[in-house]
């Protein structure tokens, strides 16, 4: 089992949960996700390990994780909710429009870019979210103005 995997099943354990083994095989599939999964992408991937779980139990299973802070709920431009295990360390994401394909990526120049524009307009940052929609280069599909 991957070491996230661990990270997942002893965080739902510090927060009291009920490790049942569909959660755990749930978690297992979440930490391997390299992507950021919709619930009935996530359910596909574990119904292939065990096709008993149900949708309606990856949803459940996904909502009690997302309360307890376990993955973090993304709403993209494409109006699926999908998931990522949740992360200290914070970074943004640009979503391809062609494939839907989520890139995480972090940009200092970005995060203080960020804090100037608040302090000029007389604040002081204390959290953000960056979704950045794009194409590949050479796409034929053309940017939004």
């Amino acid at each position: 089992m991957p070491a996230t995997a661990n990270r997942i099943e002893a965080q739902c354990r510090a927060k009291g949960m009920r490790l049942t083994g569909q959660r755990r095989l749930i978690a297992a599939v979440l930490a391997e996700s390299e992507d950021h999964p919709d619930v009935p992408e996530l359910h596909r991937r574990v119904a292939l390990r065990d096709e008993t779980i149900s949708l309606s139990t990856v949803y459940r299973t996904v909502k009690r994780f997302e309360e307890q802070g376990i993955i973090e709920r993304h709403a993209f431009q494409d109006g699926r909710a999908r998931y990522e295990r949740a992360s200290k360390d914070h970074h943004d994401h640009l979503i391809d429009l062609e494939t839907g394909k989520v890139v995480e990526f972090r940009s200092e120049d970005i995060e203080v870019l960020q804090a100037e524009i608040a302090r000029r307009l007389g604040y002081r940052l204390v959290g953000h979210k960056l979704e950045l929609y794009a194409v590949p280069l050479g796409s034929g599909r053309k940017a939004a103005q």
